[in-house]
């Protein structure tokens, strides 16, 4: 196969840093006004529960934001390729 030429694509791995900040943020603000009375073996799940649903909001906020606008965040080039005449033999 030959390279046909190369796409600007989101690069995730190094977006890993945002994605983890915008998450704990999440989960403190939600978290701010808990009690601090809370039963230890309920709260937890309810911890986990809430680091869940930052996680996934987080992801799809990034996910969101990175279509509109691409520009703004890290990008790498990955090769596309065309096929040649020797992958398809006939």
């Amino acid at each position: 196969m030959e390279v046909g030429g190369h796409n600007d694509v989101p690069d995730w791995p190094k977006m890993g840093p945002s994605l983890l900040i915008a998450t704990a943020l999440i989960v403190a603000i939600r978290t701010a006004k808990w009690s601090t009375a809370i039963d230890a073996r309920n709260s937890n799940s309810e911890l986990d529960k809430e680091i869940d649903f930052a996680a996934h909001l987080a992801r799809r906020v990034l996910s969101a934001v990175t279509k509109l606008s691409p520009s703004i965040f890290p990008s790498r080039k990955q090769p596309w390729y065309k096929a040649t005449s020797e992958d398809h033999p006939e």
